[in-house]
């Protein structure tokens, strides 16, 4: 039986779903502003493995995965791109579109629904007016807060005290909240902006959205909540504290998150220069490649980017590639593929909380009885393809790809070398590097 690690409880606890016939999972998904990047892939990848191996084990399955495309990250990108922050949907719709493409490169499947912030109003100002009606919530000069005071078990997710963060948090000039860790449910604007409600025209708080479109589409309780960990707090705890407090029943059976995803043993960050794109990762590795190394790390542990660590997986996903390219004598159905004894124990690994890495030593552990044996060969490589989402076709050797962003890069560190400014033009190379480019210095320049 399969075991995931609960976040809220903080051990594995088996999964047993309210309903066994239909599953409920509701994951985060993106604010289109920008491409997505190297966290995001790993995030999604790690999910659409849980998606699969439900489905595959049996289960109905109703998977949910939003669009955040109202936000003031859009807005200044549209004002930014655009001139005008009002067409903050073109640009949403163009880095949703962008999401798409780089997430179904790395073979994720389709979520059952994929809801949209932009068209989910009425249902996210239905949800503010029940919270303010049940005094969970206040209304100031247009503003709606979330009332803190109202949930006293506020921070059981990130197991953090009420008092000790409300010791902690930042006090801003003029704040009308009346305690500084209440949050915005809905954002006032001046008349004629985004949406009209019943305390004048605004737009919803980041939020109050998840909220709703769980509710809407999964109903009170989900069985399981995913995200990264840098949901964790604020973003599920406020979520927590929204549903919890307006339905007084719990708002997840299992909170599910994936570790960060760092370079140098520092979170990947913009503003750290350590922020890399998936396509940008795309122009010099095949996406399969980069799903079979986020699958060859537990999803719960850090990752630690490295490039020589792609390069090492490219060769055993090679590997397993050219073990795996030879006629298929049986056509096996989902029932017999689960009588196969190396199935079985590839699946104990997956069924210990998505445990990967246990999972694959396993695999090359058997490659000489599946050498041997046409019917378990069938068994793992239908499992490989179906579950862990690697199709397993020989990868087509490409050509290395001078993106602008490369280009650019490459043109910072010609700069900083010509100023002599040898430690900017070190970091520029590593960077570099660790995007798959190898940049070698020689006397002719």
């Amino acid at each position: 039986m399969l075991s995931l690690f609960n976040t809220l409880s903080g051990k594995k606890e088996l999964f047993q779903p309210k309903n066994p016939k239909m599953v409920s999972m509701y994951v985060c998904g993106i604010t289109p502003y920008d491409y997505p990047h190297l966290g995001h892939g790993r995030c999604y990848v790690t999910f659409d493995l849980l998606y699969r191996m439900l489905r595959f084990l049996g289960y109905g399955i109703t998977y949910c995965r939003n669009f955040t495309d109202i936000d003031d990250k859009i807005m200044s990108r549209a004002h930014k791109e655009l001139g005008d922050q009002q067409r903050f949907l073109e640009v949403a719709n163009k880095y949703i579109d962008a999401f798409t493409q780089d997430i179904q490169a790395l073979n994720c499947l389709a979520p059952t629904v994929q809801p949209r912030v932009t068209q989910t109003i009425p249902e996210i100002i239905t949800f503010v007016q029940e919270l303010v009606q049940a005094g969970k919530a206040y209304v100031i000069d247009g503003d709606v807060y979330f009332r803190i005071a109202q949930f006293p078990s506020y921070g059981m997710l990130s197991r953090q005290k009420l008092d000790e963060l409300r010791a902690g948090a930042r006090v801003e000039i003029n704040d009308k909240k009346k305690d500084p860790l209440d949050f915005a449910l809905w954002k006032s604007e001046p008349e004629g902006h985004f949406w009209q409600s019943p305390w004048g025209w605004g737009r919803p708080g980041w939020h109050i959205e998840c909220s709703a479109m769980a509710e809407k589409f999964l109903g009170i309780t989900l069985d399981i909540h995913g995200g990264g960990a840098d949901l964790i707090f604020p973003h599920h705890e406020n979520e927590i504290a929204q549903s919890e407090g307006l339905f007084n029943k719990p708002l997840a059976c299992y909170w599910v998150h994936n570790g960060f995803v760092r370079i140098n043993q520092i979170k990947m960050s913009k503003s750290l220069g350590n922020f890399f794109t998936l396509r940008e990762l795309y122009a010099t590795n095949d996406p399969m490649i980069l799903r079979f190394y986020f699958l060859n790390h537990h999803y719960k542990a850090p990752l630690e980017f490295s490039h020589d660590d792609v390069t090492m997986m490219k060769k055993t996903y090679q590997r397993l590639c050219k073990f795996f390219d030879r006629p298929q004598s049986l056509q096996l159905t989902d029932r017999d593929v689960l009588d196969s004894d190396i199935v079985q124990k590839m699946l104990t690994f997956l069924y210990d909380d998505l445990n990967t890495p246990g999972m694959f030593g396993v695999l090359f552990e058997s490659l000489t009885v599946l050498e041997h044996n046409p019917r378990e060969f069938c068994a793992v490589i239908k499992f490989l393809q179906e579950v862990l989402g690697l199709p397993l076709q020989p990868l087509a050797e490409s050509e290395v790809v001078i993106t602008p962003e490369i280009e650019q890069l490459i043109k910072q560190r010609e700069q900083a070398r010509m100023q002599k400014n040898w430690k900017r033009a070190d970091e520029l190379r590593d960077q570099l590097r660790l995007l798959g480019y190898d940049v070698q210095d020689k006397k002719m320049g």
